[in-house]
């Protein structure tokens, strides 16, 4: 993607030696660089470089075709153009995608520059160091099974034969480990953490160590638990994997296609405690890997899904905008068909709560820090879900960690059964998201 100038270029050309009035192209090019290492050894070395362009093409009949090409240079890109309108006229003739109407706004642009990349012997040399440091953290830690040092430097561009053209290019570095355990006549234990930043240098790989360690720890001393009701704390991680699990909410073309839990006129209606705000807000500065166009080339923006308890908006691509009469929101990726879904949750503390609950002074509260089998235990249409999950009971600020067990419960009666959120945010892969108290949920012991 060295010039984008260059392929919008070409592609004016190719479009108008093929007659071709009205086209569209979205690419993208990934450089990635991944270690990972196994017992003071490296177990793996990943490089990749992948480039890819999705062209949409409309005929005079303005239905579309798409195609997708990792190739382009003049020739790919001519191929491409011609592929993609052969198949315009197999295209849908209702709702057919549209460019989106903000494709040419102005951005406000915040360049950021791309890191320098590590060499990879010191993406492996620091990798090691940690697996050591957590090894080292407590006799119980045999094993690092699961862990991850990456840098990744990622170009995207959007153009259309209207004269919108976008581009922008950013870079992350992110850690990921996962420790087990191992002791004599007990089961086996484990605990991850994560980070991310703009690059290696500043990356928190002593922060993530320790979590990790910290965490560990914290399982080894288990306990049974009975089967009841109790009150139920959810992490920022766990928060946010059911609210992923449950995105059919706020998505305009699940809306349209059915498949939600929401319909069009729930605008406006009271889903949640009145204490939970809930916006997608890919600009957001903790989000590191922000993005300021969607795959329509529409820029992206704070959208608020709940404030204070009530669905105040969904999620929208330009085709989905246009049908339910709102403004595009920044949040569609570009393709066959287009889809919709969120950049970067952002949960926070709306209202007054009736009182402030802390896990120091709370009795008998289960803290689930990590949801599992979110791809088998979520029943997305009928909002239900049955989970298992890692966990403590907390007792006045003491941890006894659950052997096993799982959470069951109506995603909606959740967000209605909200008695607190906490102040104090943490940032995950999905966005930053406090811990939130739930009044009660059915918890099954095995």
């Amino acid at each position: 993607m060295s010039n984008i100038q260059e392929i919008a270029t070409y592609a004016q050309q190719n479009a108008a030696k093929l007659g071709i009035q009205k086209f569209d192209i979205y690419g993208s090019t990934v450089d990635d660089t991944s270690v990972q290492v196994d017992q003071g050894e490296p177990k793996q070395v990943k490089a990749s470089n992948r480039s890819g362009v999705t062209v949409r093409v409309w005929n005079e009949e303005n239905t579309m075709g798409v195609t997708s090409t990792t190739d382009v240079d003049p020739k790919g890109l001519e191929l491409a153009l011609q592929t993609a309108y052969e198949a315009s006229f197999f295209g849908v003739k209702e709702n057919v995608p549209e460019f989106s109407p903000e494709a040419t706004i102005p951005i406000e642009k915040t360049t950021k520059e791309k890191a320098p990349q590590a060499p990879v012997s010191e993406l492996i040399e620091k990798l090691l160091v940690a697996e050591k440091e957590l090894l080292a953290a407590h006799p119980a830690i045999k094993g690092v099974p699961y862990n991850g040092l990456a840098q990744r430097d990622i170009d995207r561009f959007y153009l259309n034969s209207e004269g919108a053209l976008r581009t922008e290019s950013h870079s992350l570095a992110s850690v990921y480990l996962y420790s087990k355990t191992e002791e004599e006549g007990k089961k086996p234990r484990s605990a991850g953490a994560y980070r991310i930043k703009e690059n290696l240098a500043d990356l928190d790989i002593a922060g993530c160590v320790k979590e990790t360690a910290d965490k560990t720890i914290s399982h080894l001393n288990y306990e049974k638990i009975k089967t009841g009701k109790y009150r139920v704390v959810f992490s920022a991680e766990a928060f946010l994997s059911l609210l992923g699990a449950f995105s059919n909410l706020f998505n305009a073309q699940s809306i349209l296609d059915n498949q939600s839990l929401s319909k069009a006129d729930d605008i406006g209606k009271e889903i949640a405690s009145p204490l939970l705000s809930v916006y997608d807000d890919a600009l957001h500065p903790a989000n590191i890997g922000a993005e300021s166009f969607d795959g329509e080339g529409t820029p992206t923006r704070q959208v608020k899904l709940i404030e204070k308890g009530v669905l105040t908006s969904f999620l929208h691509s330009a085709g989905t905008a246009k049908r339910l009469n709102a403004q595009p929101t920044g949040n569609a990726s570009i393709g066959a068909k287009v889809s919709v879904g969120p950049n970067f949750y952002h949960v926070f503390a709306a209202g007054t709560p009736e009182q402030e609950l802390s896990l120091e002074t709370a009795e008998n509260v289960i803290l689930i820090d990590d949801l599992q089998a979110l791809h088998a235990g979520v029943k997305a249409l009928q909002g239900s879900f049955s989970l298992p999950f890692d966990g403590w009971l907390v007792n006045k600020g003491q941890r006894i960690s659950i052997e096993s067990a799982t959470v069951a419960g109506d995603f909606l009666e959740v967000l209605k059964s909200i008695v607190y959120v906490e102040k104090e945010a943490e940032l995950t892969p999905g966005g930053v998201c406090p811990r939130v108290w739930v009044s009660e949920l059915s918890i099954t012991g095995e």
